[in-house]
């Protein structure tokens, strides 16, 4: 039996190579689904590990009050209700009457996102962004300080030109040199440098390790526009009171911002783990996306692969009548052709995961996202291929099978 086994997949690619060209045609078409779903997933799950891990590193006992909800579209309908700024009186009035207990109030906002930043006669490009933020911040947001510390309340309180530099403006600047107690310069202020945060890296094309941490009276002397946003983050320190807490939090911005009973809400309130959950079903929807046109070009490949089989026993019907006549049985007949279509859908499985990985990594790579081995993609992508093999070889086999020996010893 391996013998016969053997012989079959000799003939199979002793056949291979004597229609290359179609083979090669063949393969690459079944190449290309393969490709495509692949890719698509690998990048759909590199845009899930980025977010997730993102908004995971906050905690599920975070939630942040802001302008707007994280779903909501602003652009292109007149009728969006446009929700007001949060200004620095609205966000320091609720720091100062919000009690509830084993929680903690974080208070940031963004001073620009294109600051020149310089050190001695080094100078980075604009395309630093600079916070202003209080000494709960660099917690709440699940960041770290991989040396020196963090802005502490009597930073913050006494407006001191210190602050806490991401780790790509660490390299930019002062990659020879001890980071701290280093002088910076933003905007022709100084400030020495106490800590430098753990490395982030980029989602979205957005370096989050490109960044200058202020403490926020201070930032707010740089930064003078009125229309200014600020963002809360309230993070507890027991996920029980998660619930208690947020509620309080409405209520209590709900009355700082003057809303009667009967009003919506003209602000955004987010939970880390709501927005997770959200990201979640959107790449769901992706998913399905891909599986989509995965399959709709892995049935034009079988298509292709069904027509290159018929083909090829049209082609060898003497052959077939020749084995048949020195007693080949229907059975050795027809595994001969069903090897030769598993073999070349696998090859062409193979390659299609091949550059599926290298293009999924590639996606990733440029727009910043976690880049993970797609195992999923590729079980299935191999599971795929041999069901169009066995799709696609079936009829052939058959037919091969089928002939009868002398009508096929005439044909010419």
């Amino acid at each position: 039996m391996f013998s016969l086994v053997k012989e079959n997949i000799r003939i199979a690619f002793d056949s291979i190579r004597s229609q290359l060209l179609r083979t090669i045609l063949t393969v690459l078409i079944i190449a290309i689904g393969i490709t495509a779903l692949v890719c698509i997933l690998s990048a759909v799950s590199a845009l899930q590990n980025t977010i997730s891990s993102d908004f995971s590193s906050m905690g599920a006992n975070t939630f942040n009050i802001q302008r707007y909800e994280f779903d909501t579209q602003r652009g292109g309908d007149e009728t969006q209700k446009i929700n007001p700024v949060i200004n620095y009186r609205e966000v320091k009035e609720f720091e100062e009457t919000y009690t509830f207990p084993f929680t903690k109030t974080a208070i940031s906002f963004i001073g620009t996102r294109t600051a020149e930043v310089k050190y001695e006669g080094k100078k980075t490009d604009p395309e630093v962004q600079v916070y202003g933020i209080n000494e709960h911040y660099i917690q709440n947001s699940g960041l770290e300080i991989e040396v020196g510390r963090s802005l502490n309340f009597f930073d913050v309180e006494n407006s001191n030109s210190v602050c806490v530099i991401g780790s790509d403006l660490k390299k930019a600047l002062l990659d020879d040199v001890n980071p701290l107690n280093k002088t910076i310069s933003i905007r022709g202020s100084k400030f020495k440098v106490i800590g430098v945060l753990k490395e982030k890296g980029a989602t979205f094309g957005n370096n989050q390790d490109l960044r200058v941490l202020l403490p926020i009276q201070k930032a707010r002397t740089i930064y003078t526009n009125a229309n200014i946003n600020y963002d809360l983050s309230i993070k507890t320190d027991n996920d029980d009171m998660l619930a208690g807490a947020q509620d309080e939090a409405i209520l209590m911005f709900r009355n700082i911002r003057g809303l009667n009973p009967i009003e919506d809400n003209n602000f955004g309130l987010e939970r880390s783990d709501d927005l997770i959950n959200r990201v979640g079903s959107m790449t769901s929807v992706l998913n399905t996306i891909a599986w989509v046109v995965g399959m709709i070009t892995i049935f034009g490949s079988t298509i292709a692969l069904l027509n290159m089989m018929l083909v090829s026993v049209s082609e060898r019907t003497r052959e077939i009548g020749v084995r048949k006549a020195l007693g080949a049985k229907r059975q050795t007949i027809a595994f001969q052709f069903f090897i030769e279509t598993i073999i070349i859908s696998q090859l062409g499985g193979l390659f299609g995961i091949l550059l599926g990985i290298l293009a999924g990594w590639g996606i990733s790579s440029a727009l910043g996202f976690d880049f993970t081995t797609p195992w999923l993609a590729m079980t299935s992508a191999i599971i795929i291929t041999f069901i169009v093999a066995i799709v696609s070889g079936l009829m052939p086999a058959i037919k091969a099978s089928k002939l009868d020996p002398v009508e096929s010893l005439r044909y010419e």
